[in-house]
This record gives C-alpha cells, structure tokens and sequence, in this order.
C-alpha cells in the first residue's frame, strides 16, 4: 500500500514544508564555517560571528527596528517571551495581558503572579469578532502597571489585534509594550518603532519559513539595559575576565552558543519571504480561508468560531462539527484522509474559555504560504463525507 501524501494544514504551529533554500543554507553552514562565534579569532569564527550580525540586521531592518544589536537570539518564541518578562518585571509590578492569549504568555505571567511577584489583569475579547478592546487594556491601567503584553494575532481564531492603538495607550500611560508576534511575523506587517513596541518576541519557525529551534526578542531603545535583568548568564566570547554578565547587547541576554546552524537557515528563509512578498502571502492565505468560511458555512453540522470573514486574520481558523470531539475529528483526518490539522486547546485555554469551546476545544485548520485551493477542497470534500 503507497502512503497517501499529506495534505498540512497545521501552519499555526510549524509552517511546512520549508523553503529548499533553507535546508541549502544550514547544510552550507555546516559544511563551511560551522565554528563557534565569537570565542577565537580564526576565519571561521569570524564568518559564523559575520552571519549572525547580518542575519540581524536584515531582521531588525525587516521590523522597522534601527540597531541591529538589540536584536536578540533566542531558542524560540516562548523562550524570547520568558527573557523579557523575567528580565523585565520586579516585584510589586501589575502586568495586563488578555485571555487570547498563548500559554507561552499566559504561564510564566501566571506563575509570577501566583508567587505574589506581579499582580496580573487579564482582559476578554469579544468571541464574535476576535479582537480586543483598546479601551477595555486602557481602562485596565493602574498606578503599578509596568507591561502591557497581547499576541498580535490569536492562534485560535486568527484574527489581528489592534496592536497600533495598544501601543500608543502603552506609550501615552509609560508602560512597557511587549507584542508576540508569533504567528504574524513574516506574513503580517509588525513595526517596532511606528506600532510603539519595546519589545518584540517571535519564533523562526511559523510564518518566517525557518527551522524550529530559533527565534528572537528585539529590545527596543525604548528600553534601557540597566532596566534588565539577564535571564540566563554564560559564556559570550568576549570579555571573560568579567564576573558578571557584559550589560552590552545582545551579549548581556544571549548567554551560551547561539544555533549558528538554525540561523543560517533563518537568514536564507527570511530572505525568501522577503522576496515573495508578506502581503502577497497574508492575501494569499486570508483567501483560502474566506474559501474554507463561505462553504463551511453550508455545512449545517459545523460551528465556525470567529467572524465569518477572512479580513483581518491570518491564516487560521477553529471549528467544531456536531457528533465528534475535536480530537475524533482530528484522527479521521488524519488517518483516513491523510489530512494534518490541530485538534484541542492550541495551547489557548482562557480563549476558549471565552469562545465556549473549553474543555476539548477545537479543530483548527491553519493554510500557509504552501497551500492551494486543492487543499481545502480537500479537506471540504473530506468534512462532507464525515458529516453526510
């Protein structure tokens, strides 16, 4: 029996396939100037340092930052997340986040309020448009408040917060900004300077086309190094005589071995989604969900969650069919259709609290740069069998 080839359709969690440039670029590293950066001064040394610094930049320009030393290494996007509220916050701060939360964000803001290190205001968002109200997190400041920090588009429902207007009742009250743009970098316009962020935290490995294992956390000059504490302290190539951890980005957060090897391979894929242009590829993916939408919405077995309309979402969307748990759902697809979709909480428990879906969640069906029209016929065609 020949394995049926697999239909993804589980962007939100990891993009697939990746771009052959990015398996090219890792292999080439490898091959050539895998050393470790920073700790000698031979020729291989200082090609890997070389890569990481123009890697940065071209990441730092990507996202309207201005000094590509405060762009930030990291394993991944929880990891970034984890370095700027540790590194950040000290006690007594009141920290207001919102219930669309990622458990990468929800989790350690959780477990420092429940320490009685911050305090901690979740604000709800409306289940039938997806979004926040600006106005509900600016009502929500108090005299304690440090940080302010949203995902800037629900891995849920997919919809794109008001991030801009945040910013600036961040800015206007001298509160820290920190946007997750987990599942919109690469695919979805993020400035750092223009949307009033301080800090920036994302994985390489969504919309950004790279390999999993790599991520950042851009520190805006908004924030200053004496404002930090490091999260982790270790070796940074240079200045080893020091007890201390070097307080000079980005060595002061970036204690260790950077993934040089992940990294190559996150140069070569931001340079392809730079190439085949974001927009191009937002529009791409809202159009096959507005596709999946309007015939889901002829099934009288399914419930969408969301709005109705693509505009103003990522590629993402949740849905549950009458008769079946999200993770039957999910197996059918899987084994009899050879589809790969994500069943259950999406690691988002407060949002679906709020949209009624908790405790077994949803099937969230999530096209990439990758997929075609076929796809979601495929996926269609499969739904109506299930549910005939």
């Amino acid at each position: 029996m020949v394995a049926q080839e697999v239909t993804y359709l589980d962007n939100a969690a990891t993009s697939w396939p990746k771009p052959p440039v990015v398996a090219e670029a890792m292999s080439r590293f490898l091959a050539q100037d895998a050393a470790n950066p920073g700790r000698a001064g031979h020729r291989m040394a200082v090609a890997a340092e070389r890569m990481l610094d123009t890697v940065r930049k071209e990441l730092t320009e990507f996202i309207g930052g201005n000094d590509l030393h405060r762009m930030i290494w990291t394993m991944n996007c929880t990891d970034a997340l984890n370095i700027a509220f540790k590194g950040l916050l000290r006690p007594g701060d009141h920290v207001i986040t919102t219930t669309l939360e990622h458990n990468s964000v929800s989790r350690p803001l959780q477990a420092m309020s429940d320490s009685g290190f911050i305090t901690l205001t979740r604000v709800d968002f409306s289940p039938s448009t997806g979004l926040i109200n600006p106005d509900d997190i600016r009502q929500a400041i108090g005299p304690k408040t440090r940080l302010i920090a949203i995902t800037h588009a629900s891995n849920v429902v997919g919809t794109i917060q008001p991030a801009r207007d945040v910013g600036k009742i961040a800015r206007e009250h001298g509160v820290k900004f920190l946007l997750d743009g987990a599942q919109t970098i690469g695919v979805a316009p993020i400035n750092v300077q223009h949307d009033y962020i301080d800090l920036l935290a994302f994985p390489g490995h969504k919309s950004l086309l790279g390999p999993t294992g790599t991520g950042g956390l851009y520190v805006n000059a908004t924030v200053k190094i004496d404002e930090l504490t490091a999260f982790r302290e270790g070796g940074t190539g240079g200045d080893s005589a020091s007890p201390q951890q070097p307080r000079l980005f980005p060595y002061f957060l970036e204690g260790g071995t950077p993934n040089t090897v992940g990294i190559a391979g996150l140069g070569a894929a931001g340079e392809y989604v730079r190439q085949h242009v974001p927009a191009k590829t937002l529009a791409h993916e809202q159009a096959l969900v507005q596709r999946l939408l309007d015939a889901l919405a002829e099934i009288e077995a399914v419930e969408v969650y969301g709005p109705s309309t693509a505009a103003n979402r990522v590629g993402t969307i949740s849905f549950n069919v009458d008769g079946y748990s999200p993770q039957e759902l999910g197996g059918i697809l899987d084994e009899a259709f050879s589809i790969a979709v994500r069943p259950g909480l999406h690691c988002s428990p407060y949002a679906h609290k709020s949209l009624g879906s908790f405790p077994d969640g949803t099937v969230r069906v999530s096209p990439g740069a990758f997929n075609t029209e076929a796809d979601i016929d495929k996926l269609l065609e499969a739904l109506r069998e299930v549910t005939a």
